[in-house]
C-alpha cells in the first residue's frame, strides 16, 4: 500500500471496514478519500450498504479522525432515505450508492424501480450537501442506465474492467468503458 501511494499520481481512494486495526493503517497511509464498507469475514465481496442509523457513533468518531488527517469520508449505502440522512448527520462528505440491487435487476421487472430508487437517492443525498460516488455490480451492459442518475461524481467499476481486460488488455477494457461513460452530465 505503501509503495502505491507514493506511486499514484491520482487519488487513493481506501475502500475500508470502521474497525481499529483498519482505522490506524488508515490514518497512518493517508489516502485522499475512504470508503467506509460492512465486512462480513466469510463474503467475497461487499454485499450490501452501511448500516448507518445503527452505528451512527462509531462511523461519526471514525469520520472525525479521517478528517482531522484531512482525509475524506465516504459511506457506502443501500439508496436508502434513512441511511442518507443519517450519512448526513455523520458528517460524511460523500456517500457511495450501493447499485447492487440496481444491477441485479438489469433486464428485468424490477429495473426501473430500482434505477428510480439510485435517481431519489442521489438528489436526496446532494439537496443534504453531500457528494455521491456509485458501484457494485456496474458493467458494460448497464453502465448507460446510469446516466440517468444525477450527481454522480465516481463510479467504481473495477471488477467489471480487470475481468474484460482479460480477453482484450487492459487498455482497451478502460477504453471502452471510458466510452460508455462518455456524455455523463450529472
Amino acid at each position: 500500500m505503501r509503495a502505491l501511494r507514493a506511486a499514484l499520481k491520482t487519488r487513493l481512494n481506501l475502500e475500508m471496514a470502521d474497525v481499529p486495526e483498519i482505522i490506524a493503517i488508515a490514518l497512518n497511509l493517508k489516502p485522499d478519500i475512504v470508503c467506509l464498507v460492512p465486512e462480513r469475514r466469510q463474503e467475497i465481496t461487499t454485499e450490501g450498504g452501511l448500516d448507518v442509523v445503527g452505528n451512527a457513533g462509531s462511523l461519526t468518531a471514525t469520520r472525525g479522525k479521517m478528517n482531522g488527517a484531512g482525509i475524506l469520508v465516504s459511506l457506502f449505502i443501500a439508496p436508502d432515505a434513512d441511511h442518507i440522512r443519517a450519512a448526513a448527520r455523520v458528517g460524511a462528505q460523500f456517500i457511495e450508492l450501493h447499485t447492487g440491487a440496481f444491477a441485479g435487476s438489469f433486464g428485468g421487472p424490477n429495473q426501473g424501480r430500482e434505477l428510480e430508487r439510485l435517481i431519489a437517492a442521489a438528489r436526496l443525498a446532494r439537496d443534504l450537501g453531500i457528494r455521491v460516488n456509485a458501484g457494485h455490480g456496474l458493467n458494460y451492459q448497464n453502465l448507460r442506465e446510469l446516466h440517468r442518475v444525477p450527481h454522480l461524481e465516481e463510479l467504481n467499476i473495477g471488477h467489471s474492467i480487470i475481468s474484460r481486460a482479460i480477453t482484450v488488455g487492459l487498455a482497451t477494457a478502460v477504453t471502452e468503458m471510458l466510452d460508455l461513460m462518455a456524455g455523463y452530465a450529472g
